[in-house]
């Protein structure tokens, strides 16, 4: 019954407004992970490219900045739709409170421009610019990356944790401490959590897509390499993720009680409280499916059997997620955590082997795994996002500002038809996203399959041989140009 009134007492506007919200982050948050961590791990195959003097490795390189440029343009359409609808939708949340904590989109914006400058002139740099100056002038894309982030999460971490100001006799915030509103409690927690978590992801998605060659029979050295690189990124950071991951729980367990209350469906304070895996949440209390494992809970958030866990009665109705809302929590959080945990077994199996044998896994098995990682982990991001943003409700300021307060007062009516326009153009940006990775595809294969043949090679074995560097040739009078799209193979190769 709390639950049916804690909805009939909300805005019509709330439904459509919340389901925009969620499906235009959802959708965004995709991206995300190539957009944060993609510069540093091209990078780093940049760098050993030029270390090694191997031509692979600087091609491996190349592509992989295009698929950056790419991701980029899009992720530039996603994440505007995104800051119209702060506006758009909540503008009781802008209006109010967009002079305490707006610094954060300003500090995104500025590294959207710079991330936007570098990316055009690293692309341009190949074949145009010495090997060392162009992989120094590189060099700034990952922190641009992590600077955005550092805007977003500083915004994000706010909504969780509020300080830097104080309220007047009208409830209005006055004496803006910028420096306290963008380093909050939660802050450090949940950035780290989040830079690594982009890391950990970019690195099973793009080691993935090599996997799968893997087990399609490609094992030259370009693929051997295009899944070495990402995946060790990835599978050194995953037992540093699980740190950081413990470290944010702990935050919400001291900060966000009830939040944490609902991660955990915790129904009263108590403790010796146990862990449910999975089951759900009733709004009498009771909890019915999943794993109970005694005393668990309370071990977990404090160390020991007797540690008081703050339960989801311990505040009114109405400053409590409901039992359904708790139970979403409750699934994505443990789904997080289970994906979190396979992702660290497959990383101790990469661990190990490599410090045994001195090479890959041999077992298809492990690239069976490695090709489910990268959308696995793509699933843990989005159920990150899920516990974060549905475990604060029903606040949109945590203790200071409730979402029904600040949605739009437009027509549900209109709202579900933007939703539908949103949903119909995203599915063409991401189609056309897609079609464009299938015809760079499409074009590096032919461009390899061409190059192998001129090698005298097994035409799937040889990749593109001409390094990316040195001045471009004349194209001669009436010739074709290359299938990979940089014009005919140079005479001379310049030096990595």
């Amino acid at each position: 019954m709390t639950t049916l009134y804690v909805l009939a007492d909300a805005p019509a506007q709330m439904l459509p407004a919340r389901s925009l919200m969620a499906f235009t982050l959802a959708s965004h948050i995709i991206l995300v992970p190539l957009g944060v961590a993609l510069p540093l791990i091209t990078l780093i195959l940049h760098g050993y490219g030029l270390r090694r003097g191997d031509p692979t490795a600087l091609l491996l390189a190349r592509r992989w900045s295009a698929v950056m440029a790419v991701q980029f343009a899009i992720g530039v359409v996603t994440g505007t739709v995104l800051s119209f609808e702060f506006g758009l939708l909540w503008p009781g949340l802008m209006g109010r409170w967009g002079d305490v904590f707006g610094i954060g989109f300003g500090v995104e914006a500025w590294a959207f421009f710079l991330e936007a400058v570098l990316i055009a002139i690293y692309l341009y740099g190949w074949r145009r610019l010495p090997a060392r100056t162009h992989f120094l002038l590189g060099l700034p894309l990952p922190a641009t990356a992590l600077l955005g982030a550092f805007g977003i999460l500083a915004a994000n971490s706010w909504m969780n944790t509020p300080r830097g100001f104080t309220l007047d006799s009208a409830g209005d915030p006055v004496d803006v401490d910028v420096w306290k509103a963008i380093f909050t409690p939660m802050f450090g927690p949940q950035y780290w959590h989040f830079v690594v978590a982009m890391l950990v992801t970019a690195g099973y998605v793009v080691a993935g897509v090599y996997a799968v060659g893997r087990l399609r029979g490609r094992r030259d050295h370009y693929h051997r390499l295009g899944f070495t690189i990402p995946f060790t990124v990835a599978a050194v950071l995953t037992p540093v993720q699980f740190v950081l991951g413990d470290s944010i729980a702990r935050q919400v367990f001291q900060k966000q009680p009830v939040k944490f209350a609902a991660m955990e469906i915790v129904w009263k304070t108590d403790t010796h409280v146990p862990e449910y895996l999975f089951g759900r949440l009733h709004p009498d209390g009771t909890v019915s499916g999943g794993i109970k494992i005694p005393q668990l809970d309370s071990i977990l958030a404090g160390f020991r059997p007797d540690t008081r866990v703050t339960g989801l009665t311990s505040v009114p109705a109405d400053e409590r997620p409901t039992a359904t809302q708790a139970t979403i929590v409750h699934w994505t959080f443990d789904i997080m955590v289970g994906i979190g945990s396979a992702l660290l077994l497959l990383a101790l199996w990469y661990g190990l082997v490599w410090l045994r044998r001195r090479r890959l896994p041999a077992s298809p098995w492990f690239y069976r795994c490695a090709a489910v990682a990268g959308a696995a982990s793509v699933v843990a991001v989005e159920c990150g996002w899920i516990t974060t943003e549905v475990g604060r409700q029903p606040w949109i300021v945590y203790q200071n500002m409730r979402v029904a307060d600040a949605v739009t007062s437009t027509r549900s009516t209109t709202l579900w038809i933007m939703f539908a326009l949103v949903v119909v153009v995203y599915v063409l940006v991401f189609g056309s996203f897609l079609v464009v990775l299938l015809r760079m595809r499409t074009r590096w294969r032919l461009a390899d399959e061409q190059d192998g043949s001129r090698a005298g090679g097994s035409p799937r074995q040889t990749p593109e041989t001409d390094t990316p560097y040195g001045p471009r040739p004349a194209v001669p009078s009436g010739s074709a140009t290359r299938p990979g799209g940089d014009g005919p193979p140079p005479t001379e190769k310049g030096e990595p």
